[in-house]
């Protein structure tokens, strides 16, 4: 094996290798340094990596020790800002179903009743195509991001299509479920379009050749949210009947089913080394699971409604849950314990994320506003106000330089 470069991944922080091996073909590998701290010794870690990773010899030494300067001045760069509202768009006469970016927030999607996906400049607020061609509401939307290149958009017609995001061609239209599709998500490598629907299963499909390659059958009630492992060789389901199922996402078998909520699931996601599930559930609760063998570790309580969202950071050691009584609560994965509490929404909290630095959290309520906050001391550090109903989605960029909020009162708002 002979290493050809070294790349640099900023969120979560590491240095991703690319060799090539003896039969000549190009793969590559990441040193996570999950744990990197602006004021970690540098040397300690060069000589770890030197000794653990046979492909960083000696005399690569200065540069690695450069890399890891470069991660840590990422990481020590002020995360203080005050975003300001930089564009109004009142984007579909019908209302709004979701809102999404591209990696860098250069552009993003709006999903719509009016049966439409519109893709939008974030710079211009101008839109850029109508995706046409759904005969019902477009409800779940998404790039295949960090690539960006696609879109797809599940409908309540039961199809789900892909597109072209520079030419807003449609490439395939995936075809198989037997009621409305409520979610979606690309898998990392950008080779599979997953889609939940009301049908109680989940189904797999090729991106290139737009083929079926695995129904995920064995859920009693709709499918609410998928999402895959960190390599994508596992996605999991949450289902309206109580449980979430782990599928090998090769085969399409289900390698676990985690049993133990008592209402809905609201949502399910893998960390990023992908050792431990969380679930969020209408059972007030929160749970943490050891991914591989199906086991519950925990269970996160202390909230007094139905749990509606929860969000790692990118390092995956730190939750954050929103609930319908109108806070949020931040866990350290390690200890379990509940760092900080966000009390100050009016609410309920229907959507909740990390910037991608994990020092920054926001919020967006029913109560017209969302609110940034500081994950350490739980303090509301801004109130983006402005919407004139319930706020059902919101997100950072990857810089988290630019948010985007989706209202009930039918219009977007670009924050920076």
């Amino acid at each position: 094996m002979k290493l050809k470069r070294f790349l640099l991944r900023y969120y979560p922080p590491g240095i991703i290798l690319e060799y090539e091996q003896s039969d000549g073909a190009v793969k590559s590998k990441s040193i996570d340094l999950l744990d990197l701290r602006p004021d970690s010794d540098i040397g300690g870690l060069v000589d770890e990596i030197i000794a653990s990773e046979p492909l960083v010899t000696e005399s690569k030494a200065p540069q690695v020790t450069k890399l890891i300067a470069k991660l840590q001045q990422k990481l020590s760069q002020c995360q203080d800002r005050q975003f300001y509202l930089f564009k109004v768009l009142r984007a579909h006469i019908l209302p709004l179903t979701n809102v999404a970016f591209n990696k860098s927030g250069s552009c993003f999607i709006t999903g719509s009743y009016d049966r439409t996906c519109k893709v939008w400049s974030s710079q211009s607020g101008e839109e850029l195509h109508t995706l046409e061609g759904h005969k019902n509401v477009v409800y779940a939307i998404g790039f295949n991001n960090p690539y960006g290149d696609k879109i797809a958009t599940g409908s309540f017609d039961k199809t789900c299509r892909l597109w072209s995001t520079e030419t807003g061609k449609c490439f395939h239209t995936f075809r198989g479920h037997t009621a409305e599709i409520v979610c979606l998500t690309f898998n990392p490598a950008s080779t599979l379009v997953a889609t939940g629907s009301m049908d109680t299963t989940a189904r797999l499909w090729g991106v290139e050749d737009g083929e079926e390659k695995a129904t995920l059958a064995g859920h009693s009630a709709e499918v609410i949210c998928a999402n895959f492992s960190t390599s994508g060789d596992r996605i999991s389901t949450g289902s309206f009947d109580h449980t979430v199922s782990v599928w090998d996402t090769a085969t399409g078998k289900r390698l676990h089913t985690l049993i133990g909520h008592r209402a809905e699931i609201s949502n399910a996601l893998f960390n990023y080394d992908s050792s431990l599930l969380a679930t969020a559930s209408m059972d007030q609760t929160c749970k943490l699971w050891d991914s591989r063998t199906g086991r519950n570790i925990e269970t996160l309580r202390g909230h007094e409604d139905e749990v509606l969202d929860i969000a790692f950071d990118s390092t995956g050691q730190h939750l954050v849950s929103a609930s319908a009584d109108g806070s949020g609560r931040v866990y350290n994965i390690i200890t379990r314990n509940c760092l900080a509490k966000l009390k100050g929404h009016e609410g309920e909290i229907s959507k909740v994320s990390f910037n991608s630095q994990g020092t920054r959290i926001l919020t967006g309520s029913s109560d017209r506003t969302a609110k940034l906050w500081d994950p350490v001391t739980g303090m509301c550090v801004q109130t983006l106000e402005g919407h004139t109903d319930e706020i059902f989605s919101c997100a950072f960029n990857y810089e988290g330089d630019t948010i985007i909020t989706g209202s009930k009162d039918n219009t977007c708002r670009l924050w920076r």
